[in-house]
């Protein structure tokens, strides 16, 4: 019996596997998208984009930090190889009676400089906000003997916001001036990446309710609550799980 349970598949961590991977196939989708609200320009993807980094929260606070950096991994090589399928695909002449070539390019044919941009931020970003995670709590247990802290709602709500923080912070100082330097203006530079982080932070803020309620359930349904003592915080350790 030990051994079965040993084998077991959390149907629930496949789960919020697939749907991290959908998230960044789709933001990579949307990217292609230009938004204004008033002064502030922003790509469409940040309407799907900050889902990552709260299932990135979620996957963290219950299976810790080793689960998480297995589904980071996951969600880069999918959204590689939808990258490279789109580029081929958009390479490939198409047929003479197809008049949508302008258009497929323009959402398949991600120029590599953005391309390249957007996986290097992402998996440092991703990292960073799993790592505060994982460290958050793991203080939180020691501010408060017996660990009951690290499981309180307002305990998990800094850990949310703190890593988001973390995270946008880090994805945005990498993303914009890989991507965008030289084509907009280093000035201003800093106000886009400033934006990007609020809003997106803002966007954690208002969705902790249902992410405190999707981690309670999670935590009772698969009887996990990890807290990652003595771990190797390589991020490319990735069969330690």
């Amino acid at each position: 019996m030990e051994q079965d349970s040993k084998k077991k598949v959390s149907v629930l961590f496949m789960l919020f596997g697939t749907l991290f991977c959908v998230c960044l196939i789709t933001a990579n989708v949307l990217e292609t998208k230009q938004l204004s609200f008033g002064p502030i320009n922003l790509t469409a993807g940040v309407i799907v984009f900050p889902v990552s980094y709260i299932i990135n929260d979620v996957v963290c606070e219950v299976w810790g930090y080793r689960r998480t950096r297995m589904l980071i991994w996951m969600g880069f090589a999918m959204n590689f190889f939808f990258v490279i399928m789109g580029a081929i695909a958009d390479w490939i002449p198409g047929a003479h009676y197809w008049n949508g070539e302008e258009g497929f390019h323009q959402i398949f044919g991600l120029a590599p400089r953005i391309a390249l941009a957007s996986f290097i931020a992402f998996i440092c970003g991703s990292f960073m906000n799993a790592y505060v995670m994982s460290k958050m709590k793991l203080s939180s247990v020691e501010q408060k003997k017996g660990g009951l802290k690290g499981r309180m709602k307002g305990a998990f709500s800094s850990r949310a916001i703190m890593s988001t923080v973390f995270g946008e912070g880090i994805d945005s100082i990498i993303f914009f001036p890989l991507a965008l330097g030289g084509v907009i203006p280093w000035e201003e530079m800093p106000s886009l990446m400033i934006s990007q982080v609020t809003l997106k932070t803002v966007y954690e803020i208002v969705a902790l309710p249902i992410t405190i309620r999707v981690v309670e359930f999670t935590k009772k349904k698969d009887h996990e609550d990890v807290f990652d003592y003595d771990i190797d915080y390589n991020i490319f350790n990735i069969l330690k799980i």
